[in-house]
C-alpha cells in the first residue's frame, strides 16, 4: 500500500487485531450453529415445502466459510502465512462466494416464502425440483462471478495473504466496470428484491384471511422475510457502502490522508460485519421456523438422536387383529 498518511506498520497491526477477534468469535457458534442446522434439516426436508432448499444451501455456505476461519486467525494472530499459495488463494476466494452465495439464498428464501403466501395454491413437488435447479445455478453464477476477486490478486509473496495480497493494476473503465457490476447485481438487485417481498407480504397480511391460520402463516412468512432484509443491512450493507471507496483508494485513486485513514480503518470492520451472517442465519432458522424450534427442544432432542443413531428401516404396518380372533 503505496501511502504515507499514517503508519503503515500501526494500521497493519489495527486490522489483523479486528479480524482475528472477529473471526474467533464468529468461530464457535458459527460451526455449531451451522452443523445443527444441516443436522435438522436432513430430517426436515422432506416435511415442508417452505424455501427448505434453499436453508440447507445457506447453511452449507456458511459453514464452508467457518472451517476457513481457524487459517485465517491463524494468519492475523501470527503475521506469517506457511500454508502455500493454493490454500491462501482458495481461502481468499471462499470468502467472497460465502457474502455472495449467502446474499443470493437469501433472496432465493423471501421470494419462496412471498410467494408462498400470496399464491399458496401454485406450489407442487415439482416446484422443490425447480429450487434444486436453482440453487445449482446459483452456485455457478456465484463461482463465476467471484472470480476477478480472485484474478485481481497476486499470488502471496514472504509470507503474504489476504489483506495483504497486492491488486493487479487496472484501467480506470475496467476498474469502474467491476465496481458497478459488484455493487448493482451483488447487492443493489439483491436488496430491491428482498424489500420488494418484505412489502407484498407485509400488504398480504393486512388483506383479510378467510382463515386465522392463513394469517398466522403469513405472520411466520413475514417474519422470515424481514429478518432476511435486516441480515442485509447489518452485514452486506456496510461493506457495499466502503467496497467502492476502499477499491479508490487501493489504486490511490484519493490523496486526502484523512480519507485514506479512515477508509483503510472502517473497511475491516465493514468485511467483518459481512462475516457475521455466518452466524446470524442460524438464529434466523430457529426464530423463523417453527420446526426447527421444535426439534432442537429439550423434548424432540433424545429422539431426533435416536432417529439418527438408528439405520432408517421401512415401518410393517399391520392390520390390528379382532378381539377373539
Amino acid at each position: 500500500m503505496n501511502y504515507t498518511c499514517e503508519d503503515g506498520h500501526d494500521l497493519k497491526l489495527y486490522q489483523h487485531l479486528i479480524y482475528a477477534v472477529t473471526y474467533t468469535v464468529i468461530l464457535v457458534p458459527g460451526l455449531v450453529g451451522n452443523v445443527l442446522a444441516l443436522w435438522v434439516f436432513r430430517a426436515y426436508i422432506r416435511e415442508t415445502k417452505k424455501a427448505i432448499v434453499f436453508m440447507i444451501n445457506l447453511a452449507l455456505a456458511d459453514l464452508l466459510q467457518v472451517l476457513s476461519l481457524p487459517l485465517r486467525i491463524y494468519y492475523y494472530l501470527n503475521d506469517t502465512w506457511p500454508f502455500g499459495r493454493f490454500l491462501c488463494m482458495f481461502c481468499f476466494y471462499l470468502k467472497y462466494v460465502n457474502m455472495y452465495a449467502s446474499i443470493y439464498f437469501l433472496v432465493c428464501i423471501s421470494v419462496r416464502r412471498c410467494s408462498l403466501v400470496i399464491h399458496p395454491l401454485k406450489y407442487s413437488s415439482n416446484k422443490q425440483r425447480f429450487d434444486l435447479c436453482f440453487c445449482t445455478a446459483g452456485w455457478i453464477i456465484v463461482c463465476l462471478g467471484c472470480l476477478p476477486f480472485l484474478l485481481l490478486r497476486q499470488g502471496p509473496g514472504k509470507s503474504l495473504c489476504f489483506s495483504e495480497l497486492p491488486i493487479v493494476k487496472l484501467t480506470v473503465p475496467a476498474g469502474v466496470a467491476i465496481i458497478v457490476l459488484a455493487e448493482l447485481l451483488g447487492f443493489i438487485l439483491p436488496l430491491t428484491v428482498v424489500l420488494t417481498c418484505s412489502w407484498r407480504t407485509a400488504v398480504s397480511l393486512r388483506g383479510k384471511s378467510r382463515r386465522l391460520q392463513h394469517s398466522a402463516e403469513k405472520r411466520k412468512a413475514l417474519k422470515m422475510v424481514l429478518y432476511c432484509t435486516l441480515v442485509f443491512l447489518i452485514c452486506f450493507a456496510p461493506y457495499h457502502l466502503t467496497f467502492p471507496l476502499h477499491f479508490l483508494v487501493k489504486f490511490n485513486g484519493v490523496e486526502n490522508c484523512i480519507f485514506r485513514d479512515v477508509i483503510f480503518k472502517c473497511h475491516p470492520v465493514a468485511l467483518c460485519l459481512a462475516s457475521l451472517n455466518s452466524c446470524l442465519d442460524p438464529i434466523m432458522h430457529y426464530f423463523t421456523t417453527e420446526e426447527f424450534k421444535r426439534r432442537l427442544s429439550l423434548h424432540e432432542i433424545p429422539e431426533n438422536l435416536k432417529l439418527f443413531s438408528q439405520p432408517r428401516r421401512a415401518r410393517l404396518v399391520l392390520p390390528k387383529s379382532s378381539e377373539g380372533a
